[in-house]
């Protein structure tokens, strides 16, 4: 499956805006992208075929992630945090479209 990524990751300075995205497939993902996730400030989105995003933080003090699936127009997402691991199995079983319902444990959290 092959969806359209942006990402910006402080230490290397790499970065792809959320306007100009590139096609990866999930395995070049977890493999490539997802080990740059280093500081507070890195962040990787991912953009299935229907323009919804799933975006995936790093929480380096804790030694987790954030992931969340934004709804601009309510100021809010919803999210969980993630341990490495359910990240790496979360993005190699996305489906087509991203959903909610797809990730067990998801909370709303107004902005």
């Amino acid at each position: 499956m092959h969806y359209r990524v942006f990402y910006f990751f402080e230490r290397s300075g790499e970065s792809v805006a959320s306007t100009s995205p590139v096609e990866m497939s999930a395995k070049s993902i977890r493999d490539e992208l997802l080990q740059c996730l280093r500081s507070e400030d890195d962040y990787l989105g991912i953009i299935d075929a229907r323009d919804n995003v799933l975006q995936i933080l790093r929480i380096p003090d804790q030694d987790r992630y954030w992931v969340e699936l934004p709804i601009d127009e309510a100021r809010a997402s919803y999210g969980r945090h993630m341990m490495l691991v359910e990240v790496e199995e979360l993005i190699l079983g996305l489906p087509a479209v991203l959903d909610r319902t797809g990730i067990p444990g998801m909370e709303y959290r107004p902005w």
